[in-house]
């Protein structure tokens, strides 16, 4: 399924040299942050319902297309953050959601758009140390003859996007993390 208004807001991602976006989107009552993410091939969406335990990914290949198949468990959960019931004469069906969504997408984005770590955070939970959402610093593995592990090199690309995993992954550097917001550093690249 190609989503055509993804189109328009890569070229004017592009424009702007805006690699990661967040917008919000609504359906029915549920609200959502959504992230498009072109950092990686293949391009990425991420949706994080607002007041739902739901976040959920959706690879856009070449041509902006997607497979609106989310899988049996991705399903029921969208389902229930969605307050819908089961219909065997009405099923809901995700090629729907995503027709809707596509309608939905912004053309354009400005720099306040731009997607924070700390916004991606708050929606993914299944990295290392998870509780650790600000950035605060880095640290060279070469100099203790260690190496960095592949569960911070994940988490360094969640959140801080696909350059800073390769630079990590290069140089053997790991990313910091801590709980504590006044610790918190502005993110660079090692």
């Amino acid at each position: 399924m190609k989503l055509n208004n993804l189109v328009a807001l890569y070229r004017n991602m592009t424009e702007q040299k805006l690699d990661r976006v967040k917008f919000p989107y609504r359906h029915n009552n549920l609200h959502f942050d959504v992230f498009f993410f072109i950092d990686g091939k293949p391009f990425e969406l991420l949706f994080g319902a607002l007041g739902a335990n739901l976040c959920f990914r959706l690879k856009v290949e070449k041509g902006f297309v997607i497979n609106p198949n989310l899988g049996s468990e991705t399903y029921k959960e969208l389902c229930k953050a969605l307050g819908l019931k089961y219909d065997p004469a009405n099923p809901f069906r995700t090629s729907k959601f995503f027709e809707d969504f596509d309608g939905k997408i912004p053309t354009s984005v400005t720099v306040k758009n731009k997607a924070k770590y700390t916004d991606i955070a708050v929606h993914v939970r299944d990295v290392e140390e998870a509780d650790r959402i600000y950035f605060c610093g880095w640290k060279n593995n070469n100099e203790e003859k260690s190496h960095v592990t592949e569960d911070n090199l994940k988490k360094t690309k969640e959140f801080l996007g696909y350059q800073a995993f390769l630079v990590c992954k290069e140089k053997n550097i790991s990313s910091r993390w801590t709980d504590l917001e006044n610790k918190a550093k502005d993110f660079y690249l090692p």
